[in-house]
């Protein structure tokens, strides 16, 4: 059974990559024991940032300072527009 905090801060994960105009579709997006992982392919979605490794670390970090999270494993593969 998942941690309920597990699933909130996947679905708040989601939410702030969707503000920084990150396409996660593609991706594996999910929490486990307070520790976010991304894997999967990444790409801006229109209009989004033209550095993909900056706005992710930024939008993770920003998490991890809120308390969201604790870590965070990026195994991207970041596509362009």
């Amino acid at each position: 059974m998942s941690d309920p905090l597990d699933i909130r801060a996947s679905k708040h994960l989601r939410s702030e990559l969707g503000k920084k105009l990150i396409d996660v579709t593609q991706a594996d997006v999910r929490v486990l024991h307070g520790c976010a992982y991304i894997r999967g392919v990444v790409k801006p979605i229109v209009g989004g940032p033209t550095d993909l490794k900056v706005a992710l670390n930024q939008a993770c970090s920003g998490l991890r300072q809120k308390g969201t999270i604790k870590e965070y494993v990026l195994d991207c593969v970041y596509r362009g527009q």
